[in-house]
């Protein structure tokens, strides 16, 4: 299968700079599956389209403040993305530009806060580097740190209204375990009140964990998308949540994921054990067309880039003709796309 089969233009003024005013304002193509149907809606409809038939499961990872900026002895800016923490204090990072650092290079990140540069990895850019701190890392980053946005979002950093912004809303209102580089955009449009409203009608609610890393900005390169292989992203099923999906699966009600990332924690574990149960691992799975899902039934999901894994997923679950007659339709519609855009729900 090509990756050129997987590609749409896009005009630049559909991609969202700014989340919605309100999140669960934002708009809502629904597909219907069994019927070949569009739907326009906006995503508060949701409580009107689940049931007590419903169990719905959430990805509670929470964004680290990952993005750090610093600056050499020489004076020279430096750009450290945190990527994943090792043990003993050391880290997996990206370093911008480069061409700038060598081992043993320390960067200065704050009064409290530096790194050196210990040895590049033999994965696509990557470097480790050993943190230099007192206390803990997370409130650290909390204080110096910004909100790793993805790169088609633009930010001016001195925007401190925006930051602002950025923290609050680039964050799921259920976020809980730290360790993520990229929000589970899906969820962004949940309120508390919205998850209130679908409680009350009857519908069951569990929540995994997965890190999403810096695969999830990272394009496919190979023309045949067989050979291209992802990022480890470890995740976490609690045994709360296994017992939850068992008992609605042997009841008859459908699983309804939010967001790909999900999708990838559930249909791995699936894949690891047959089935759901308990489990810390970590996934590499690649969803393409055909697919056969072992526990999904239904998603809610963003707009996802040209030639990405995450289109190529959403494409196996509601098929790629018909995921592609919905992206024209929300082009013509002027849907907002990406991080902090619109939503689609695979009905």
């Amino acid at each position: 299968m090509l990756l050129s089969e997987f590609d749409y233009v896009l005009p630049e003024e559909l991609i969202a700079q700014r989340p919605s005013d309100k999140r669960e304002n934002s708009r809502m193509l629904v597909l219907k599956r069994d019927e070949h149907k569009i739907l326009h809606k906006h995503f508060y409809d949701i409580v009107d389209l689940l049931d007590e038939n419903h169990v719905l499961i959430l990805n509670n990872t929470k964004v680290i403040p990952a993005r750090l900026y610093g600056y050499k002895d020489t004076g020279a800016k430096i750009e450290v993305f945190l990527l994943k923490e090792r043990d003993n204090k050391q880290w997996e990072v990206l370093i911008k530009p480069s061409k700038r650092v060598r081992v043993g290079t320390v960067i200065k990140i704050s009064d409290e806060l530096s790194c050196e540069v210990k040895m590049p990895l033999p994965d696509d850019g990557k470097w480790l580097v050993q943190m230099v701190y007192e206390g803990d890392i997370f409130e650290i980053l909390h204080r110096v740190g910004n909100i790793p946005l993805p790169p088609y979002i633009e930010r001016k950093m001195t925007n401190e209204e925006l930051k602002k912004l950025d923290f609050e809303r680039y964050q799921t209102v259920y976020a809980k375990n730290e360790g993520s580089v990229a929000a589970p955009t899906a969820g962004l449009h949940f309120t508390e009140e919205i998850l209130q409203k679908l409680k009350d009608k009857g519908v069951q609610i569990g929540y995994v964990t997965l890190n999403v890393g810096i695969g999830t900005f990272r394009p496919v390169k190979c023309d045949n998308i067989l050979n291209h292989r992802m990022d480890s992203e470890t995740f976490e099923i609690t045994k709360e949540t296994a017992n939850l999906i068992n008992q609605a699966k042997a009841e008859g009600k459908k699983l309804v994921a939010v967001g790909t990332t999900t999708v990838r924690t559930l249909e791995s574990a699936y894949k690891m054990f047959g089935g759901i149960q308990a489990c810390k691992g970590a996934s590499e799975l690649f969803i393409y067309p055909p697919y056969e899902f072992g526990v999904v039934d239904k998603l809610i999901t963003n707009f996802h880039l040209p030639k990405s894994t995450l289109l190529m997923l959403v494409s196996a679950l509601a098929s790629k003709e018909f995921i592609f007659e919905a992206y024209e339709e929300a082009i013509k519609e002027r849907y907002q796309f990406y991080s902090y855009g619109d939503c689609m729900f695979i009905d």
